[in-house]
């Protein structure tokens, strides 16, 4: 009874044994390539559980997603002469299991070195027919593209597909990056000196206009002043001429008690003159009765009363 327990574990084990070296499983992430002394024999992309022959075949397993791989940052000359320094990454795909391995071998890090140089090159390639200005702006986009369809063409030939190419990263050199805030902060400071020299001349040509228009209304303004001046001084004098005419010697002597207020008037004047000057007049001449005017003779007739006849 023991012996036959024995017995049947070891079939169990010899069993178990020939069924991991015949059967395999293909996950669905991955394509296995059978081989037979080294010798590809088949490639089986299907998931699921397969059958090799044991000691004989070999399973290599590569990976059927989406991989990715980042190129070390390089210095590229521009179409336009100018340096940049790239810092880009590809995402690649092994599609042909068999010419995978024909090209490169059973593991995925030979690949890498194959794939860094054909992106660089083509990395260097479009970029050196590009300007700077394309690169920085939304044409970004058609030179990855660009690069893309150049990498993916040299690495068809090796069983893997080139996805997509990016840029990360793109600067200038720390040399160039100088000499480029150099020049963009000349270009600000021309920028502000111009707009300085603009906001001067229009503020000249303002100020210039106000005080143009100023001048303008100044002398308008003496012009109507000067105008209504001499009107008022016709209208005075015209009044003074409608009152002398009527009363000639009293407005002599009142136009005289004036310049004598004038004169006068502050009690420390000193005036040189003769004894005979006419401005001195009514201060030397004692007017006489006969010198005054007769007073009109009183009329004393009253009406008599009328009497009524009898």
């Amino acid at each position: 009874m023991r012996g036959s327990t024995i017995a049947a574990v070891a079939a169990a084990f010899v069993v178990a044994l020939l069924a991991s070296s015949v059967l395999f499983t293909v996950e669905q992430t991955e394509q296995v390539l059978i081989t037979q002394f080294g010798e590809p024999v088949r490639v089986i992309t299907d998931p699921g559980l397969h059958v090799k022959l044991p000691l004989l075949q070999t399973v290599i397993s590569f990976d059927r997603r989406l991989l990715d791989y980042e190129v070390p940052p390089e210095e590229v000359i521009l179409g336009d002469q100018r340096r940049l320094i790239v810092d880009s990454f590809a995402r690649f795909r092994i599609v042909d299991p068999l010419r995978y391995y024909q090209a490169v071998g059973p593991t995925e890090d030979g690949i890498r070195a194959r794939l860094n140089s054909v992106v660089s090159s083509a990395l260097r390639r479009v970029l050196g027919n590009e300007q700077l200005l394309n690169v920085l702006s939304s044409q970004r986009g058609r030179i990855m593209g660009l690069i893309r369809d150049q990498a993916n063409q040299e690495m068809h030939n090796f069983g893997v597909t080139v996805e997509d190419v990016r840029l990360r990263r793109a600067d200038l050199p720390e040399e160039n990056t100088q000499a480029v805030l150099s020049r963009m902060k000349s270009e600000r400071e021309r920028i502000a000196t111009q707009a300085r020299a603009e906001g001067a001349e229009a503020s000249a040509r303002i100020r210039a206009n106000a005080d143009r228009e100023r001048t303008v209304l100044l002398a308008q303004a003496r012009a109507s002043a000067e105008k209504l001046r001499g009107e008022g001084e016709a209208a005075s004098i015209a009044i003074y001429a409608d009152a002398f005419e009527r009363d000639k010697p009293f407005f002599k002597t009142w136009r005289t008690l004036q310049a004598y207020k004038e004169a006068f008037g502050a009690g420390n004047s000193r005036l040189v003159m003769t004894p005979g000057d006419d401005f001195l007049n009514l201060l030397s001449h004692r007017p006489t009765v006969a010198d005054a005017p007769a007073p009109a003779e009183p009329s004393f007739a009253v009406p008599l009363p009328t009497v009524p006849p009898k």
